[in-house]
């Protein structure tokens, strides 16, 4: 037996050795962003009278997950810009010209992760560079894994996770009614991913 396994450990070393991959007993999984079930909340100060908040929809994005060594686990997730939605169609129109999102110029922003820290059986500091506006900034977004499991009707394996940020948003030169309207804009994302076979 122990044999057995250490012929087919050998193979499998081979095997990376010819792709050129890192030998690894267990290859690292690759996910899908589902857009269907993801939400990106922003929340911001108003005149200090009331928290507001929006969200992004059209949402995409990928995960290499490393169960052996997370902290090699990626993700990258891009916003349509464009479908920002407040619940008022007056200020979803301002919020994509130049004031705010200049969604004709930079119509996405992408979260790029550059590293991943766990901080618990179940929880992450994942720093990563933000893009928008033309500028690219690090961002720190606090993660939990919210659930993990086979879909009940598809049968795709799903991850679960929700995600908290703050982005400073003068620093990506969006400098309208600062500080009338907080310069600091709070996230909350919540999303799936699905194992892609």
């Amino acid at each position: 037996m122990f044999t057995s396994i250490k012929k087919a450990g050998f193979v499998l070393a081979i095997a990376a050795g010819l792709s050129g991959a890192a030998v690894s007993v267990q290859a690292a999984e690759s996910y899908k962003l589902d857009p269907t079930h993801t939400s990106v909340i922003f929340i911001v100060n108003h005149l200090g009278f009331s928290n507001f908040q929006g969200r992004f929809g059209g949402t995409s994005g990928e995960l290499t997950l490393d169960r052996e060594n997370p902290a090699a686990s990626s993700a990258i997730i891009t916003i349509d810009l464009s479908k920002v939605d407040t619940g008022v169609e007056g200020l979803d129109n301002h919020m994509k010209t130049a004031d705010f999102l200049n969604v004709e110029q930079n119509p996405t922003a992408t979260f790029k992760s550059t590293s991943i820290e766990m901080t618990g059986d179940k929880t992450a500091t994942i720093t990563g560079d933000l893009t928008l506006l033309g500028q690219t900034k690090p961002l720190v977004l606090d993660v939990t894994l919210t659930g993990e499991g086979d879909h009940p009707m598809t049968g795709d394996h799903v991850l679960g996770f929700g995600a908290t940020g703050t982005v400073t948003r003068s620093e990506y030169g969006m400098n309208y009614l600062v500080p009338a309207v907080s310069d600091e804009v709070e996230l909350q994302i919540s999303t799936e991913f699905l194992q892609q076979k």
